[in-house]
């Protein structure tokens, strides 16, 4: 089952904020939907973001009534500024929505109102079907840096679930275990929203591989102890000097590797690469509501006062110098980055 997917003229994906208690789908028809449901993180990752506000752009079409093709564009344009609108730091949502629009455009004059959201929809399903392709591509390449009987540190959730199938991070550490190499991952819960507990044990489950579940605060320990061999996480925008944007506590996590002198891998596909970005102090941090900070329980009972206040930035910003190599479908690549990321980038262009 993919992630996110086209199916009878609606828009369905898993609904990320009950696993793993549940594994159910939501079916949407409606692009303002779309980009509540990439708000709300019924639907989280980079490149699944970035499939779903496309498809979300297909469902822009059918929701218009208009048909004449200038109107029908028009109507998507309105539905483009509300879906890249949903979270500002992943770039791939806005890349793949300025795709589908980009291409629709040089096409539009040629073909009618139903031909044009046929082609929409048909960029989207291709975007789709490209981010499986890239993905199982990465994770050939990141495989070849896992050794047999490493200890993995992985933070977030990169999985299938990340993604419209395979995966980034994990879908490397998923290939790796598919070799036979044999290999253990430790899970960072990944607070607030405990992505790495819910989400990342509960694929690491479906696949078969061995994991234990620590607090992101244990991660220098296991690090300097000599238990973990390799770090890996995924990114949601990296700028064109390899700075990473990545779920908030990567910054402490690459930290700690570079410490200990142990390996972090950052696994992007090209499209989250942002070459108009020179450095990671350009990329806007989401700040999230505060309730994902305070409302965290523990044996039923909340774990702050009252009247307590919190800060929920989203992500932050790893420095190119903590990092080994990232990751791409293009093959890994290596400082200087400033020059090497403009390369692998070229290549998918």
């Amino acid at each position: 089952m993919r992630t996110v997917f086209w199916d009878n003229n609606e828009l369905k994906m898993i609904d990320q904020r009950i696993l793993p208690a549940r594994l159910e789908l939501v079916a949407i028809r409606k692009h303002k939907d779309v980009a509540h449901a990439i708000t709300d993180m019924v639907v989280r990752g980079a490149p699944a973001i970035g499939a779903a506000a496309a498809f979300g752009l297909a469902l822009a079409g059918y929701e218009s009534a208009s048909s004449s093709t200038d109107k029908l564009f028009a109507d998507l344009q309105a539905a483009s500024a509300v879906l890249k609108s949903a979270r500002p730091t992943a770039v791939n949502l806005a890349w793949a929505v300025d795709r589908v629009m980009r291409n629709a455009e040089t096409v539009k004059d040629s073909l009618s109102a139903d031909d044009l959201r046929q082609y929409v929809l048909a960029e989207a399903q291709k975007i789709a079907n490209e981010d499986v392709e890239i993905n199982k591509r990465m994770a050939e390449y990141g495989a070849a840096l896992i050794n047999d009987g490493d200890t993995i540190i992985h933070h977030c959730n990169t999985g299938a679930l990340a993604a419209v199938d395979w995966g980034t991070a994990l879908g490397v550490i998923r290939t790796a275990h598919e070799q036979g190499k044999k290999i253990h991952v430790l899970v960072d819960e990944t607070r607030p929203r405990l992505q790495g507990a819910r989400l990342t044990a509960w694929e690491l489950e479906q696949y078969g591989i061995s994991y234990e579940i620590i607090t992101d605060n244990m991660s220098g320990h296991f690090l300097k102890s000599g238990q973990a061999q390799k770090v890996f996480f995924g990114a949601d925008r990296v700028a064109a000097n390899g700075d990473v944007a990545n779920k908030i506590g990567t910054y402490m996590l690459s930290l700690a590797a570079h410490d200990n002198n142990v390996p972090a891998y950052a696994v992007v596909p090209t499209p989250t690469i942002d070459l108009s970005l020179a450095h990671g102090g350009l990329i806007p941090i989401e700040e999230r509501n505060t309730d994902e900070v305070l409302g965290i329980q523990f044996h039923g009972e909340p774990i702050a006062p009252k009247n307590a206040k919190a800060r929920n930035p989203a992500f932050d910003v790893t420095p190119n110098r903590l990092l080994s190599g990232i990751v791409t479908e293009n093959g890994v690549v290596y400082p200087p980055f400033d020059v090497n990321l403009t390369k692998v980038v070229k290549q998918s262009a």
